[in-house]
């Protein structure tokens, strides 16, 4: 199984793009290949006759409101949905709590390598198999599962899947889950509209910015089926060695991070989708990456109410439908050595009665080592939920898990009424989002929503404000077609983000073609040899100029040779940092600088129109970049960001 954490990597309103999240369609159910197919109304109410029969006399409020208080529960009410715990079997209530991984790009028909896939790590063939098994109340999607081929595969797969599950006894639609936080982390790839991810958006500062990517992602996501996205990350990044979250984090400043969480929350929900902020109670100050180890947080209690708490307390006053648990330490608030996700006096004692919050608490993935390191995987979901959690996510064995919540049930450790208190917060959950209303995903839906035009240019609008440039010596930029009109690009070329085009040196090289130059591109990748490096120097000689893509360079690394080699040639080097700004400590006689934050599409095109003198610089850092020989001083300050 590959890594199954969550995260492992101008106002822009239009009659088009603010329909509501409330527009109602037809019913849909999936064939189990290509584009959604409608079926027959009938079909789909006799699926769904058990729930409506209990839900009847309730309507669904599943948008939040702009008001930024917290939504009361929505109709139908609480006995109405008390009524439809009373009625699960103990075994579909353990089903409830958990969210699960399964392969393939059809509920019912999926490939044989997904079959195997599944039949090796679930035990069941589809998804449909997983549903009819272990009765699971949500599925997460994932690209290297096969999930997410295209619009209309996605949205042919969540009507199978909600087929699936209504279609059995006491059958409940399903809560489809996905990591979109956009950057370097997205499952869903064009031609749905990738946005820049949160580090470039602190890099813009605008809070109308971060709602309207909430806004427009989340209609995307409703119209594929995915009705909760493990967004946006609320995590500080006070630490700038941070290996997994980094670029992922708005920032370093609790304040502006709190702002920017707050602002695509409102967006997300107001589309119709429920938002996450991740990674409770803050995971933006280690040097452990918690998928491969067990990061402790060393924060003292002020501390953490200072920089972590911050953006924790926006999102929750402004009606966050979930917040995911990090898999770390933090003694200050636990001295039990447990790891967050597994702390009571965390989830119950701060989460639930200190910061009041009454939504869903969902575990980061199970699967992580973080979460595993003290105890085995059929103590983990139980210890979870008796620290405070409502959902299970993506365990590593879902027959472990899912026995072993079973046998504490039955054995007293866990009371029946304890499932019954997060089933009713999921329950809630899903009933707010429209799902009891109306689950299925409409092809007319995907086409009038998913990577229109409309919200293409909103993406590229919103990049333009976020490339930072961070050094220009003699005005070196912007460059010109006239005096500079044959350029080479080099540099790494990390595996680009999911549904991007890539490499990035031929999406920029591609991007300042379209802009009049003639742009030539050469890899030269992450650690370039001595061989690698004389080629490029040897190009270099025939261009007018150079543009360097960096990508965490160290002092140790052989990119900063590429670089000194560059500026050797006497031609103008122009570096762009494709992940973290901190490269321009490392590179100190590079004349210009820029920041993306990240390397998908939508980030390095907005860098070449300015390179190209196209856009002005707008970006800001919204972290301190310090110095290379004294990491105590600053070279950079939040703020520091030039124009033309």
């Amino acid at each position: 199984m590959p890594d199954s954490s969550t995260g492992s990597t101008g106002n822009t309103e239009t009659a088009e793009n603010t329909e509501t999240a409330e527009t109602t369609v037809d019913p849909v159910n999936a064939g189990s290949t290509g584009s959604a197919a409608r079926p027959s109304r009938r079909a789909v109410l006799a699926a769904t006759t058990a729930v409506t029969t209990v839900l009847a006399a309730g309507a669904t409020a599943h948008a939040a409101g702009t008001s930024g208080a917290p939504s009361a529960p929505a109709s139908p009410d609480d006995r109405k949905l008390r009524a439809l715990v009373s009625r699960m079997t103990l075994e579909e209530k353990v089903g409830q709590l958990f969210v699960m991984r399964v392969y393939g790009h059809s509920a019912t028909e999926p490939d044989q390598a997904d079959i195997d896939a599944n039949l090796k790590e679930i035990g069941v063939r589809t998804a449909a198999e997983l549903l009819e098994k272990y009765r699971v109340g949500g599925i997460i999607y994932f690209t290297w599962a096969h999930n997410t081929r295209d619009p209309h595969q996605i949205a042919s797969l969540s009507n199978g899947i909600q087929k699936a599950s209504l279609g059995l006894p006491r059958g409940l639609p399903v809560l489809i889950s996905t990591d979109q936080e956009h950057g370097i982390v997205a499952r869903v790839g064009a031609p749905a509209t990738l946005f820049p991810g949160a580090m470039a958006v602190g890099a813009g500062g605008s809070r109308s910015d971060a709602r309207d990517l909430g806004r427009i992602a989340g209609r995307e996501l409703r119209a594929l089926g995915i009705r909760q996205d493990y967004a946006p990350v609320a995590d500080v990044n006070v630490n700038p060695a941070n290996p997994v979250i980094g670029v992922r984090s708005f920032g370093s400043e609790p304040q502006a991070v709190a702002r920017l969480v707050a602002a695509e929350v409102a967006g997300f929900q107001r589309s119709g989708v429920a938002a996450t902020a991740k990674h409770f109670p803050g995971h933006g100050d280690t040097a452990v990456d918690s998928h491969t180890g067990f990061p402790v947080i060393t924060h003292s209690r002020e501390q953490w109410e200072e920089l972590d708490a911050p953006p924790f307390r926006a999102a929750i006053a402004a009606g966050i439908d979930s917040i995911m648990t990090a898999h770390l330490m933090v003694p200050a608030l636990d001295d039990s050595d447990d790891p967050a996700t597994l702390s009571r006096p965390i989830l119950t004692g701060i989460l639930r009665e200190e910061l009041g919050y009454d939504g869903v608490v969902v575990t980061d993935s199970l699967g992580m080592e973080g979460v595993r390191t003290k105890y085995g995987d059929d103590r983990v979901p139980v210890l979870a939920l008796k620290a405070g959690v409502d959902q299970l996510l993506n365990p590593p064995s879902l027959d472990v898990a899912w026995n072993a919540v079973l046998k504490a049930v039955r054995d007293g450790e866990l009371t029946e009424e304890r499932l019954d208190e997060s089933i009713l917060r999921v329950l809630r959950l899903k009933a707010k989002l429209g799902l009891f209303k109306d689950p299925y995903a409409s092809p007319d839906g995907v086409d009038r929503r998913v990577g229109t035009r409309a919200h293409r240019a909103a993406a590229d609008r919103i990049a333009e404000r976020t490339t930072t440039l961070l050094v220009n010596e003699d005005r070196m930029l912007p460059l010109s077609r006239r005096r500079q009109p044959k350029l080479l690009v080099v540099g790494a070329d990390p595996a680009s983000p999911s549904g991007t085009t890539g490499p990035p040196t031929g999406v920029l090289a591609g991007a300042l073609n379209e802009l009049g130059f003639t742009a030539t591109a050469l890899s030269t990748g992450t650690a370039p040899s001595a061989a690698t490096i004389d080629r490029a120097v040897a190009a270099a000689q025939e261009a007018d100029a150079v543009v360097v893509g960096t990508y965490n360079v160290t002092a140790s690394s052989s990119q900063r040779t590429l670089v000194e080699r560059l500026l050797a040639t006497g031609r103008p080097v122009v570096a762009v940092a494709i992940r973290n700004p901190y490269d321009v400590a490392h590179l100190p006689a590079v004349p210009a600088f820029l920041a993306t934050y990240s390397w998908t599409d939508v980030e390095l095109r907005a860098a070449a129109r300015v390179i190209a003198g196209r856009v002005e610089p707008r970006g800001t850092l919204p972290v301190p970049v310090q110095r290379a020989d004294d990491p105590a001083a600053v070279l950079y300050p939040v703020g520091h960001g030039l124009r033309y």
